[in-house]
């Protein structure tokens, strides 16, 4: 168990007050800064004491050093040069961790993690949620496990079983097994969001759930079907796949689909079976 007790405090409109700073809600800068939820977030990873962990957006460092005190090595990307200050002088007592200045859409994970099996774990901005995830889960090497805290409503729905299903929670979960490991209030950051957040946990696959060579397929079928809300698969696929509607019901009936379904019923399974007949 780390000794999360060895960590103070932190206060975030105090640190930003004194380097002069406000944050920035055009980068969706909203500081958590609850001991509690810090360490649900920590907890939630099952750091080993050899693990390397990425975290995205490390901000003032409040879940940093929980980080740096379960992992043997902790990279943070920070894209907002202005934090770069406050974020070294709070992780000044934290030797195992290094800072790099940058956009994580922009860099190539194999750039910044020479060790694979590593964990990420992040308090990432809202508006970019779907385009992180995808560039982890797409990324080489993948994580073993992804723990972010993100908006309530969004885990909620990337957890979604059949029936519920959109295009983001196939997305993730082709990739891996993701669970909601606690609820995070509004009031836990600094400035407090509109909104609540959840921690989501993404327990990655050894492999795809669809094979690698049909992703590229999956990819195209998932977002044809979910293109036309509160349409039939027949009539999705075929505006999507831009195919006449008696070809989308052939191809939907030769994978034993009912063509009067919706996309959001389809299980992963049932997408794989189309991604072979088409």
């Amino acid at each position: 168990m780390s000794n999360f007790s060895s960590i103070p405090p932190l206060d975030a409109s105090a640190v930003l007050k004194r380097f002069n700073l406000r944050a920035d809600k055009s980068l969706g800068q909203n500081f958590l800064q609850d001991s509690s939820a810090l360490e649900k977030i920590a907890l939630a990873a099952e750091i080993q004491r050899d693990d390397c962990v990425l975290e995205i957006g490390p901000g003032l460092g409040s879940l940093t050093r929980y980080l740096a005190v379960s992992a043997q090595k902790v990279t943070a990307v920070e894209l907002d040069p202005d934090l770069l200050a406050p974020l070294r002088a709070v992780l000044k007592p934290y030797q195992n961790v290094h800072v790099i200045h940058g956009d994580i859409l922009e860099l190539s994970i194999s750039e910044i993690i020479d060790q694979p099996d590593y964990l990420v774990v992040a308090n990432i901005p809202y508006n970019i949620t779907s385009a992180i995830i995808r560039h982890l889960l797409e990324s080489d090497p993948k994580p073993r496990r992804v723990v972010l805290t993100i908006q309530k409503e969004v885990a909620e729905r990337i957890c979604a079983r059949p029936g519920d299903l959109s295009l983001l929670a196939l997305s993730v979960q082709v990739y891996g097994a993701p669970s909601i490991a606690a609820k995070i209030p509004a009031n836990s950051f600094h400035p407090a969001p509109k909104v609540d957040s959840a921690i989501l946990r993404i327990d990655i696959h050894k492999e795809p759930l669809i094979p690698v060579e049909l992703l590229d397929i999956f990819f195209k079928l998932i977002k044809a079907g979910f293109a036309q809300k509160r349409k039939t698969l027949r009539n999705s696929l075929s505006a999507g796949l831009h195919i006449s509607p008696q070809n989308a019901e052939i191809l939907l009936t030769s994978a034993g689909i009912d063509f009067m379904r919706r996309a959001e019923t389809l299980s992963i399974e049932e997408w794989k079976g189309l991604c072979e007949k088409r």
